[in-house]
Protein backbone atom coordinates (compact mmCIF):
# COMPACT_ATOMS: atom_id res chain seq x y z
CA UNK A 1 0.00 0.00 0.00
CA UNK A 2 1.06 3.70 0.50
CA UNK A 3 4.91 3.79 1.35
CA UNK A 4 5.18 7.24 3.16
CA UNK A 5 7.46 7.51 6.37
CA UNK A 6 7.35 5.09 9.03
CA UNK A 7 8.46 5.26 12.68
CA UNK A 8 8.91 2.95 15.00
CA UNK A 9 6.60 3.11 17.67
CA UNK A 10 8.03 0.99 21.29
CA UNK A 11 9.03 -1.75 18.24
CA UNK A 12 12.23 -3.82 18.87
CA UNK A 13 13.94 -6.47 16.95
CA UNK A 14 17.66 -7.06 16.76
CA UNK A 15 17.68 -8.68 13.09
CA UNK A 16 15.71 -5.77 11.91
CA UNK A 17 17.83 -2.99 13.26
CA UNK A 18 21.07 -4.76 11.61
CA UNK A 19 19.37 -4.81 8.97
CA UNK A 20 19.06 -1.26 9.04
CA UNK A 21 22.07 -0.70 9.94
CA UNK A 22 23.50 -2.76 6.98
CA UNK A 23 20.69 -0.46 4.86
CA UNK A 24 22.10 2.62 5.82
CA UNK A 25 26.24 1.60 4.79
CA UNK A 26 24.88 0.21 1.50
CA UNK A 27 23.02 3.65 0.29
CA UNK A 28 25.71 5.91 1.61
CA UNK A 29 23.57 7.38 4.33
CA UNK A 30 25.67 10.03 6.27
CA UNK A 31 26.95 8.99 9.34
CA UNK A 32 28.07 10.92 12.39
CA UNK A 33 28.73 14.40 12.01
CA UNK A 34 32.46 15.75 12.00
CA UNK A 35 33.64 17.10 15.07
CA UNK A 36 34.43 20.54 13.63
CA UNK A 37 30.35 20.69 12.45
CA UNK A 38 29.47 19.83 15.68
CA UNK A 39 31.76 22.19 17.32
CA UNK A 40 30.51 24.87 14.88
CA UNK A 41 26.85 24.34 15.82
CA UNK A 42 27.64 24.38 19.51
CA UNK A 43 28.63 27.92 18.85
CA UNK A 44 26.08 28.96 16.60
CA UNK A 45 23.49 27.68 19.25
CA UNK A 46 25.29 29.71 21.81
CA UNK A 47 25.06 32.79 19.78
CA UNK A 48 22.43 33.01 16.89
CA UNK A 49 22.11 36.47 14.71
CA UNK A 50 19.06 37.65 16.56
CA UNK A 51 16.53 39.49 14.86
CA UNK A 52 15.68 43.07 16.26
CA UNK A 53 11.82 42.79 15.86
CA UNK A 54 9.86 41.48 18.69
CA UNK A 55 6.61 39.50 17.97
CA UNK A 56 6.87 36.77 21.10
CA UNK A 57 3.66 38.56 22.29
CA UNK A 58 1.63 36.32 19.08
CA UNK A 59 0.87 33.36 20.88
CA UNK A 60 1.88 30.70 18.25
CA UNK A 61 1.23 27.51 18.38
CA UNK A 62 2.70 24.08 16.38
CA UNK A 63 1.33 21.36 15.19
CA UNK A 64 3.09 18.46 14.23
CA UNK A 65 3.46 14.76 14.91
CA UNK A 66 3.71 13.68 18.76
CA UNK A 67 7.21 12.28 18.67
CA UNK A 68 8.74 15.34 16.75
CA UNK A 69 11.41 17.57 18.32
CA UNK A 70 12.51 19.38 14.59
CA UNK A 71 9.79 22.27 14.60
CA UNK A 72 9.91 24.06 11.59
CA UNK A 73 6.35 26.11 11.94
CA UNK A 74 4.23 27.50 14.48
CA UNK A 75 0.57 29.36 13.50
CA UNK A 76 -0.97 31.95 15.00
CA UNK A 77 -4.59 32.55 12.94
CA UNK A 78 -7.45 35.31 13.63
CA UNK A 79 -10.29 36.30 12.16
CA UNK A 80 -9.84 40.77 10.65
CA UNK A 81 -11.72 43.45 12.12
CA UNK A 82 -12.76 44.18 8.24
CA UNK A 83 -13.35 40.58 7.57
CA UNK A 84 -11.90 37.33 6.31
CA UNK A 85 -8.35 36.17 8.25
CA UNK A 86 -4.64 37.20 9.03
CA UNK A 87 -2.32 34.04 9.40
CA UNK A 88 0.89 35.05 11.02
CA UNK A 89 3.22 31.42 9.91
CA UNK A 90 6.40 31.53 11.53
CA UNK A 91 9.58 29.14 9.89
CA UNK A 92 12.80 28.50 11.35
CA UNK A 93 15.35 30.95 10.63
CA UNK A 94 18.12 28.37 9.94
CA UNK A 95 20.48 31.14 7.95
CA UNK A 96 20.33 32.82 11.61
CA UNK A 97 22.70 30.05 12.60
CA UNK A 98 24.72 28.38 9.42
CA UNK A 99 27.23 30.97 8.13
CA UNK A 100 27.41 30.39 4.67
CA UNK A 101 30.82 28.52 3.13
CA UNK A 102 31.53 27.58 6.86
CA UNK A 103 31.83 23.56 7.81
CA UNK A 104 27.92 23.70 9.00
CA UNK A 105 26.84 24.65 5.51
CA UNK A 106 29.08 22.58 3.62
CA UNK A 107 27.84 19.18 5.34
CA UNK A 108 24.18 20.58 5.16
CA UNK A 109 24.98 20.69 1.05
CA UNK A 110 26.44 17.36 1.35
CA UNK A 111 23.30 15.96 3.58
CA UNK A 112 20.59 18.01 1.35
CA UNK A 113 17.52 16.77 3.49
CA UNK A 114 16.75 14.44 6.65
CA UNK A 115 16.46 10.88 6.18
CA UNK A 116 13.83 9.07 7.85
CA UNK A 117 14.16 5.07 8.89
CA UNK A 118 12.15 2.99 11.15
CA UNK A 119 14.57 3.14 13.94
CA UNK A 120 15.55 6.87 13.39
CA UNK A 121 16.11 9.90 11.72
CA UNK A 122 19.46 11.18 10.08
CA UNK A 123 18.83 14.72 10.33
CA UNK A 124 19.95 17.66 7.95
CA UNK A 125 21.48 19.88 11.03
CA UNK A 126 22.92 18.23 14.02
CA UNK A 127 20.19 18.00 16.89
CA UNK A 128 22.02 20.61 18.75
CA UNK A 129 20.25 23.04 16.21
CA UNK A 130 17.58 20.99 14.59
CA UNK A 131 16.14 19.96 17.60
CA UNK A 132 16.98 22.40 20.13
CA UNK A 133 18.35 26.08 19.43
CA UNK A 134 16.97 26.40 16.47
CA UNK A 135 13.80 24.01 16.23
CA UNK A 136 10.18 26.18 17.34
CA UNK A 137 9.80 24.88 20.58
CA UNK A 138 6.95 25.62 23.13
CA UNK A 139 7.94 28.70 25.74
CA UNK A 140 11.29 29.01 23.79
CA UNK A 141 12.29 32.48 22.30
CA UNK A 142 13.62 32.23 18.82
CA UNK A 143 14.36 33.89 15.84
CA UNK A 144 12.21 33.21 13.14
CA UNK A 145 10.77 34.19 9.37
CA UNK A 146 7.43 35.48 10.11
CA UNK A 147 5.33 34.96 6.68
CA UNK A 148 2.21 37.35 7.37
CA UNK A 149 -0.76 36.51 4.84
CA UNK A 150 -4.29 38.61 4.63
CA UNK A 151 -6.76 36.61 3.43
CA UNK A 152 -10.35 37.56 1.96
CA UNK A 153 -13.57 35.91 3.40
CA UNK A 154 -13.43 33.32 0.75
CA UNK A 155 -9.31 32.33 2.06
CA UNK A 156 -7.78 34.12 -1.13
CA UNK A 157 -4.68 35.66 -0.31
CA UNK A 158 -5.04 39.39 -0.64
CA UNK A 159 -1.35 40.78 0.68
CA UNK A 160 1.99 38.94 1.91
CA UNK A 161 4.59 39.95 3.89
CA UNK A 162 7.50 37.99 5.01
CA UNK A 163 10.54 39.20 7.44
CA UNK A 164 12.39 38.03 10.26
CA UNK A 165 11.36 38.82 14.68
CA UNK A 166 11.72 36.92 17.89
CA UNK A 167 8.95 34.23 18.38
CA UNK A 168 7.44 32.19 21.05
CA UNK A 169 5.62 29.35 20.66
CA UNK A 170 3.03 28.46 23.36
CA UNK A 171 1.79 24.96 22.60
CA UNK A 172 3.21 22.09 21.16
CA UNK A 173 0.06 20.05 19.51
CA UNK A 174 -0.21 17.05 17.54
CA UNK A 175 -2.98 16.11 14.83
CA UNK A 176 -5.06 13.81 16.62
CA UNK A 177 -5.23 16.76 19.44
CA UNK A 178 -5.97 18.99 17.46
CA UNK A 179 -8.59 17.15 15.42
CA UNK A 180 -10.35 15.90 19.16
CA UNK A 181 -10.21 19.56 20.17
CA UNK A 182 -11.62 21.01 17.21
CA UNK A 183 -14.94 18.27 17.05
CA UNK A 184 -15.66 18.64 20.21
CA UNK A 185 -15.91 22.41 20.27
CA UNK A 186 -12.68 23.07 22.89
CA UNK A 187 -10.02 23.91 20.70
CA UNK A 188 -8.88 27.69 21.38
CA UNK A 189 -9.93 30.48 18.91
CA UNK A 190 -6.86 30.19 16.55
CA UNK A 191 -6.74 26.66 16.78
CA UNK A 192 -10.44 26.51 15.81
CA UNK A 193 -9.69 28.74 12.34
CA UNK A 194 -7.02 25.89 10.93
CA UNK A 195 -10.15 24.00 10.13
CA UNK A 196 -12.34 27.07 8.89
CA UNK A 197 -9.44 28.75 6.88
CA UNK A 198 -8.35 24.91 5.73
CA UNK A 199 -11.62 24.42 4.49
CA UNK A 200 -11.82 27.34 2.29
CA UNK A 201 -7.99 26.62 1.03
CA UNK A 202 -9.19 22.80 -0.32
CA UNK A 203 -12.00 24.81 -1.69
CA UNK A 204 -9.72 27.07 -3.90
CA UNK A 205 -7.83 24.21 -4.34
CA UNK A 206 -10.46 22.48 -5.78
CA UNK A 207 -11.27 25.26 -7.89
CA UNK A 208 -8.03 25.92 -9.61
CA UNK A 209 -7.72 21.82 -10.50
CA UNK A 210 -5.37 21.03 -7.61
CA UNK A 211 -5.33 18.02 -5.78
CA UNK A 212 -3.67 16.76 -2.30
CA UNK A 213 -3.58 12.62 -2.10
CA UNK A 214 -4.92 11.34 1.30
CA UNK A 215 -3.04 8.02 1.08
CA UNK A 216 -2.58 5.95 4.18
CA UNK A 217 0.85 6.05 6.22
CA UNK A 218 2.60 2.99 6.71
CA UNK A 219 3.95 2.61 9.96
CA UNK A 220 5.81 0.25 12.94
CA UNK A 221 4.06 0.26 15.84
CA UNK A 222 4.54 -2.53 18.81
CA UNK A 223 2.19 -5.36 19.43
CA UNK A 224 2.18 -8.18 21.87
CA UNK A 225 5.89 -7.62 22.93
CA UNK A 226 6.79 -7.50 19.01
CA UNK A 227 6.61 -5.07 16.38
CA UNK A 228 4.18 -5.30 12.89
CA UNK A 229 2.78 -2.99 10.74
CA UNK A 230 -0.32 -0.65 10.50
CA UNK A 231 -2.13 2.05 8.50
CA UNK A 232 -3.12 5.46 9.41
CA UNK A 233 -4.85 7.49 7.36
CA UNK A 234 -4.57 11.03 7.55
CA UNK A 235 -6.67 12.86 9.75
CA UNK A 236 -8.37 15.88 8.17
CA UNK A 237 -6.54 18.14 10.73
CA UNK A 238 -3.43 16.67 9.08
CA UNK A 239 -4.88 18.48 5.52
CA UNK A 240 -5.85 21.65 7.42
CA UNK A 241 -2.15 22.25 8.32
CA UNK A 242 -0.75 21.08 4.98
CA UNK A 243 -3.10 23.56 3.02
CA UNK A 244 -1.28 26.86 4.90
CA UNK A 245 1.96 25.63 4.18
CA UNK A 246 0.91 25.04 0.72
CA UNK A 247 -0.94 28.73 0.81
CA UNK A 248 2.65 30.04 2.00
CA UNK A 249 4.75 27.93 -0.72
CA UNK A 250 2.45 29.82 -3.41
CA UNK A 251 3.09 33.28 -1.63
CA UNK A 252 6.59 32.12 -1.77
CA UNK A 253 6.58 31.44 -5.41
CA UNK A 254 4.55 34.66 -6.48
CA UNK A 255 7.67 36.86 -4.69
CA UNK A 256 10.14 34.82 -6.44
CA UNK A 257 8.64 35.42 -9.84
CA UNK A 258 7.99 39.10 -9.43
CA UNK A 259 10.99 39.70 -8.19
CA UNK A 260 12.82 37.86 -11.06
CA UNK A 261 14.90 35.26 -8.88
CA UNK A 262 14.14 32.22 -7.23
CA UNK A 263 13.60 28.50 -7.03
CA UNK A 264 10.05 26.69 -7.61
CA UNK A 265 9.35 23.45 -6.68
CA UNK A 266 7.81 21.89 -10.05
CA UNK A 267 5.63 18.53 -11.43
CA UNK A 268 4.68 18.54 -15.44
CA UNK A 269 1.68 17.81 -16.27
CA UNK A 270 1.01 13.92 -16.25
CA UNK A 271 1.10 12.48 -19.64
CA UNK A 272 -1.99 11.33 -21.45
CA UNK A 273 -0.91 7.50 -21.24
CA UNK A 274 -0.69 7.88 -17.28
CA UNK A 275 -4.21 9.21 -16.62
CA UNK A 276 -5.65 6.09 -19.23
CA UNK A 277 -3.87 3.79 -16.72
CA UNK A 278 -5.75 5.30 -13.79
CA UNK A 279 -8.70 5.14 -15.81
CA UNK A 280 -8.30 1.35 -16.02
CA UNK A 281 -7.29 0.77 -12.45
CA UNK A 282 -10.40 2.49 -11.51
CA UNK A 283 -12.40 0.26 -13.70
CA UNK A 284 -10.71 -2.53 -12.22
CA UNK A 285 -11.32 -1.35 -8.74
CA UNK A 286 -14.63 -0.94 -9.75
CA UNK A 287 -14.55 2.75 -8.71
CA UNK A 288 -16.92 4.92 -10.54
CA UNK A 289 -15.26 7.84 -13.16
CA UNK A 290 -17.43 8.92 -15.34
CA UNK A 291 -15.78 10.83 -18.00
CA UNK A 292 -16.99 14.21 -17.58
CA UNK A 293 -15.59 13.97 -14.02
CA UNK A 294 -11.72 15.46 -13.75
CA UNK A 295 -9.12 12.97 -12.18
CA UNK A 296 -9.01 15.66 -9.11
CA UNK A 297 -12.95 15.70 -8.76
CA UNK A 298 -12.76 11.96 -7.96
CA UNK A 299 -9.73 12.05 -6.17
CA UNK A 300 -11.49 14.33 -3.76
CA UNK A 301 -14.40 12.29 -3.65
CA UNK A 302 -12.38 8.54 -2.41
CA UNK A 303 -12.22 7.68 1.44
CA UNK A 304 -8.99 6.18 2.31
CA UNK A 305 -10.21 3.95 4.65
CA UNK A 306 -11.92 1.77 1.65
CA UNK A 307 -9.31 -0.73 0.72
CA UNK A 308 -10.31 -0.26 -3.21
CA UNK A 309 -10.20 3.90 -2.69
CA UNK A 310 -6.41 3.24 -0.90
CA UNK A 311 -5.24 1.00 -3.68
CA UNK A 312 -6.33 3.69 -6.24
CA UNK A 313 -5.20 6.39 -4.21
CA UNK A 314 -2.05 4.59 -3.88
CA UNK A 315 -1.88 4.23 -8.03
CA UNK A 316 -2.54 8.13 -8.37
CA UNK A 317 0.78 9.07 -6.56
CA UNK A 318 2.47 7.74 -9.90
CA UNK A 319 1.43 10.99 -11.52
CA UNK A 320 3.81 12.86 -8.95
CA UNK A 321 6.56 11.42 -10.69
CA UNK A 322 8.63 13.60 -11.92
CA UNK A 323 9.00 16.50 -9.52
CA UNK A 324 12.30 18.67 -9.28
CA UNK A 325 13.77 22.27 -8.52
CA UNK A 326 13.42 24.98 -10.98
CA UNK A 327 15.77 28.19 -10.32
CA UNK A 328 16.03 31.17 -12.10
CA UNK A 329 17.83 34.85 -12.56
CA UNK A 330 17.98 37.88 -14.34
CA UNK A 331 14.23 38.29 -14.78
CA UNK A 332 13.66 35.36 -16.81
CA UNK A 333 10.43 33.34 -16.82
CA UNK A 334 11.32 29.69 -15.42
CA UNK A 335 10.26 26.65 -17.57
CA UNK A 336 9.03 25.00 -15.94
CA UNK A 337 7.11 26.94 -14.25
CA UNK A 338 3.88 25.32 -12.40
CA UNK A 339 3.41 22.20 -9.96
CA UNK A 340 1.20 19.92 -11.68
CA UNK A 341 -0.63 18.87 -8.78
CA UNK A 342 -1.00 22.30 -6.92
CA UNK A 343 -2.17 23.74 -10.43
CA UNK A 344 0.15 27.00 -9.17
CA UNK A 345 3.87 28.00 -9.26
CA UNK A 346 4.87 26.92 -5.57
CA UNK A 347 8.02 26.90 -3.75
CA UNK A 348 9.23 24.87 -1.23
CA UNK A 349 9.95 27.15 2.08
CA UNK A 350 8.78 26.18 5.02
CA UNK A 351 10.85 23.17 6.59
CA UNK A 352 14.18 24.23 6.52
CA UNK A 353 14.93 22.37 9.58
CA UNK A 354 14.81 19.38 7.62
CA UNK A 355 15.07 20.80 3.40
CA UNK A 356 18.31 22.19 2.46
CA UNK A 357 16.12 24.21 -0.30
CA UNK A 358 14.20 25.59 1.92
CA UNK A 359 16.80 28.14 3.34
CA UNK A 360 17.37 29.69 0.10
CA UNK A 361 14.12 30.00 -0.99
CA UNK A 362 13.36 32.04 2.53
CA UNK A 363 16.19 34.29 2.22
CA UNK A 364 14.95 35.25 -1.43
CA UNK A 365 11.48 35.59 -0.41
CA UNK A 366 13.13 38.45 2.40
CA UNK A 367 14.86 40.22 -0.59
CA UNK A 368 11.88 40.05 -3.01
CA UNK A 369 9.63 41.90 -0.60
CA UNK A 370 12.55 44.05 0.97
CA UNK A 371 12.62 45.30 -2.69
CA UNK A 372 16.73 44.78 -2.61
CA UNK A 373 18.70 42.04 -3.98
CA UNK A 374 19.44 38.88 -2.41
CA UNK A 375 22.29 37.95 -0.68
CA UNK A 376 25.29 36.84 -2.77
CA UNK A 377 25.50 33.31 -1.12
CA UNK A 378 21.62 32.59 -1.56
CA UNK A 379 22.14 34.07 -5.14
CA UNK A 380 25.37 32.08 -5.88
CA UNK A 381 23.88 29.08 -4.77
CA UNK A 382 20.86 28.88 -7.22
CA UNK A 383 22.78 27.25 -10.46
CA UNK A 384 23.63 24.04 -8.62
CA UNK A 385 20.34 23.63 -6.08
CA UNK A 386 18.60 21.57 -8.56
CA UNK A 387 20.81 19.06 -8.84
CA UNK A 388 21.62 18.89 -5.09
CA UNK A 389 18.14 18.32 -4.13
CA UNK A 390 17.64 16.09 -7.19
CA UNK A 391 20.49 14.05 -5.28
CA UNK A 392 19.06 14.31 -2.03
CA UNK A 393 15.43 13.27 -3.04
CA UNK A 394 16.65 10.04 -4.67
CA UNK A 395 18.50 8.90 -1.76
CA UNK A 396 15.41 10.03 0.58
CA UNK A 397 12.91 7.92 -1.63
CA UNK A 398 15.68 4.65 -2.12
CA UNK A 399 15.57 4.90 1.52
CA UNK A 400 11.64 5.21 2.14
CA UNK A 401 11.17 2.34 -0.26
CA UNK A 402 14.32 -0.44 1.14
CA UNK A 403 13.34 0.11 4.44
CA UNK A 404 9.69 -0.05 3.79
CA UNK A 405 10.56 -3.54 1.75
CA UNK A 406 12.81 -4.35 4.68
CA UNK A 407 10.49 -4.28 7.18
CA UNK A 408 7.65 -5.94 5.33
CA UNK A 409 10.59 -8.84 5.07
CA UNK A 410 11.54 -8.77 8.81
CA UNK A 411 8.11 -9.20 10.13
CA UNK A 412 7.17 -12.12 8.02
CA UNK A 413 10.36 -13.74 7.54
CA UNK A 414 9.11 -16.59 10.49
CA UNK A 415 5.78 -17.42 8.05
CA UNK A 416 6.32 -18.48 5.10
CA UNK A 417 3.89 -20.57 3.45
CA UNK A 418 1.12 -19.39 4.86
CA UNK A 419 -1.89 -17.89 3.14
CA UNK A 420 -3.59 -14.32 3.54
CA UNK A 421 -6.37 -12.49 2.06
CA UNK A 422 -5.37 -10.12 -0.09
CA UNK A 423 -6.29 -6.95 -3.07
CA UNK A 424 -4.54 -7.19 -6.11
CA UNK A 425 -3.72 -3.22 -6.82
CA UNK A 426 -1.65 -3.28 -9.61
CA UNK A 427 -0.31 -5.46 -12.47
CA UNK A 428 2.39 -4.91 -14.80
CA UNK A 429 0.49 -4.22 -18.07
CA UNK A 430 3.30 -6.41 -20.59
CA UNK A 431 3.35 -8.97 -17.95
CA UNK A 432 -0.29 -10.05 -16.86
CA UNK A 433 1.23 -12.83 -14.21
CA UNK A 434 2.88 -10.31 -12.28
CA UNK A 435 1.61 -7.62 -9.81
CA UNK A 436 1.02 -6.24 -6.30
CA UNK A 437 -1.06 -7.44 -3.40
CA UNK A 438 -2.33 -5.40 -0.43
CA UNK A 439 -2.70 -7.34 2.45
CA UNK A 440 -4.77 -5.59 5.20
CA UNK A 441 -3.30 -7.48 8.17
CA UNK A 442 -0.33 -7.56 8.36
CA UNK A 443 -0.35 -4.20 6.34
CA UNK A 444 2.14 -5.09 3.76
CA UNK A 445 2.42 -4.92 0.16
CA UNK A 446 4.18 -7.18 -1.70
CA UNK A 447 5.17 -8.94 -5.44
CA UNK A 448 2.78 -11.19 -6.07
CA UNK A 449 3.98 -14.06 -9.30
CA UNK A 450 1.21 -16.26 -11.06
CA UNK A 451 2.61 -18.92 -12.77
CA UNK A 452 -0.77 -19.91 -14.97
CA UNK A 453 -3.18 -17.23 -15.16
CA UNK A 454 -3.43 -13.39 -15.13
CA UNK A 455 -4.11 -11.63 -12.26
CA UNK A 456 -7.67 -10.27 -11.23
CA UNK A 457 -6.75 -6.68 -10.50
CA UNK A 458 -9.06 -4.75 -7.78
CA UNK A 459 -9.52 -8.46 -6.78
CA UNK A 460 -10.12 -10.05 -3.06
CA UNK A 461 -7.46 -13.31 -3.66
CA UNK A 462 -5.60 -15.67 -1.54
CA UNK A 463 -1.82 -15.83 -1.57
CA UNK A 464 1.06 -17.77 -0.36
CA UNK A 465 3.72 -16.23 0.87
CA UNK A 466 6.58 -17.83 -1.14
CA UNK A 467 9.77 -16.11 0.37
CA UNK A 468 10.44 -13.42 3.32
CA UNK A 469 14.54 -12.73 3.53
CA UNK A 470 15.17 -9.51 5.71
CA UNK A 471 18.69 -9.93 3.66
CA UNK A 472 17.26 -9.20 0.20
CA UNK A 473 14.45 -7.41 1.81
CA UNK A 474 12.52 -8.79 -0.58
CA UNK A 475 8.82 -10.17 -0.43
CA UNK A 476 7.11 -12.65 -2.83
CA UNK A 477 3.69 -14.24 -3.00
CA UNK A 478 1.82 -16.65 -5.37
CA UNK A 479 -1.95 -17.12 -5.76
CA UNK A 480 -3.55 -20.02 -3.94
Amino acid sequence: MPRRHMHMAGADGAVLRAALGDLRIRLGVPAAFPAEVLAEAGRAAAAPRMPSEDMTGLPFFTVDPPSSVDLDQALHLVKRSTGGYRVHYAIADVAAFVDPGGALDAEAHRRVTTLYFPDGKVPLHPPVLSEGAASLLPERTRPALVWRLDLDAEGRVETTDVRRALVRSRARLDYAGVQKAVDTGTAEPSVALLKEIGILREALEAERGGISLNVPEQEVVARDGSYSLAYRVPLPADGWNAQISLMTGMAAADLMLAAGTGILRTLPAAPDGAVGRLRRAAKALRIEWPHHVPYAALVRSLDPRVPAHAAFLQECTTLLRGAGYTAFTGGRTPDPALHAAVAAPYAHCTAPLRRLVDRYAGELCLAAVAGAEPPAWAAEALEALPQEMAQGSRLANAVERECVDLVEAALLKDRVGETFEATVIDVKEHEPLVGTVHLEDPAVVGRVESGHAGLPLGDRIRVRLTHADPGTAKVLFAPV
